[in-house]
């Protein structure tokens, strides 16, 4: 094959490394794209393609990631990784560590890691590289990216939680809870709540947000049975979808523009926790953006009582 014809057929793998080591579909793109350039630049074919462009994004992912981690660090409010709506990368032999890997309760537990201890949980964990080729990716013996997945096990089994809803279960879940939101069903929507229930919104200082986590079953069902028909007023419409491997929804404006994102995370036969990306530069990829603030403006305008 040509370099060209190469490099295509390993790009989903490329660009699942990247995401998960970065939380970012732009980022991922952009390491992706500077791997290939490496890729053409190089005057002689490696003897493993897949292992050279894998170490190479790698390599990259954890420069980004050392610089990103500065820029997160004065994040305006909770910060979320970007919302992926399908995973390119497929293996039948490692579904399950694929799908787990790409959650939001994952990447947000992989932020507690250092770039090397992500990456080497990625490729090792995720991907099933073996050691050496681990250690030829992050510059490292292998004994020593041994002692790194150690630590990176340690903190990712201590965030996770204890138990796990069957797909299955999962979306005749999700589905309830969608129906209850489309019909403003406070007792529904709390039915499905866990007590300790929290839902927060990513905006990053450029679009309305909540103030704060919203906690507990109660007044998690009451905000969004009055939020969510307010927006059907004004022609906001959800459709149900994944979200990094969750249930979840995007919300459109009139125009169809995408407003955000919602996934749900559902654990032991309740939700868990419902997280928002409503940030205007995590949404690009989706499609045109809408303007979030005008729309707060007029949900905020229709609660007006009329003259």
């Amino acid at each position: 094959m040509s370099k060209v014809e190469e490099f295509e057929e390993l790009r989903p793998l490329l660009f699942s490394i990247a995401y998960r080591i970065l939380g970012s579909v732009g980022e991922a793109e952009d390491a992706v794209q500077e791997t290939w350039l490496r890729f053409d630049g190089s005057a002689t074919r490696p003897t493993s393609t897949k292992a050279f462009l894998s170490a190479a994004v790698t390599r990259i992912s954890i420069d980004v990631l050392r610089s990103a981690r500065v820029r997160r660090e004065e994040y305006v409010g909770p910060w979320f990784p970007e919302p992926l709506l399908a995973d390119p990368y497929e293996d039948p032999a490692r579904s399950v560590e694929l799908a787990d890997s790409v959650s939001m309760v994952a990447l947000l537990l992989l932020e507690r890691l250092s770039p090397l201890e992500r990456a080497v949980f990625v490729l090792r964990e995720v991907f099933g590289f073996e050691f050496d080729e681990v250690a030829a990716a992050v510059g490292r013996s292998e004994a020593a990216c041994r002692q790194l997945l150690v630590r990176a096990r340690r903190h990712m089994e201590a965030g996770r939680p204890r138990f796990e809803a069957v797909r299955k279960e999962r979306e005749e879940l999700a589905s309830r809870f969608f129906d209850a939101l489309r019909e403003g069903d406070v007792a529904g929507l709390q039915d499905l709540l866990a007590a300790d229930v929290s839902m927060v919104g990513d905006g990053g200082g450029k679009a309305p947000q909540l103030a704060r986590a919203v906690i507990g079953a109660e007044n998690v069902a009451r905000l969004l049975a009055s939020v969510f028909p307010r927006m059907a007023r004004i022609d906001v419409t959800f459709e149900p979808h994944e979200v990094n491997g969750q249930p979840g929804a995007i919300f459109r404006d009139r125009d169809g523009k995408v407003l955000h994102t919602l996934a749900i995370d559902v654990l032991d036969g309740q939700i868990q926790a419902i997280r928002s990306v409503i940030n205007p530069d995590k949404l690009g990829h989706l499609g045109p953006v809408a303007d979030a603030w005008a729309i707060d403006r007029e949900v905020r305008q229709a609660r007006r009582p009329t003259q």
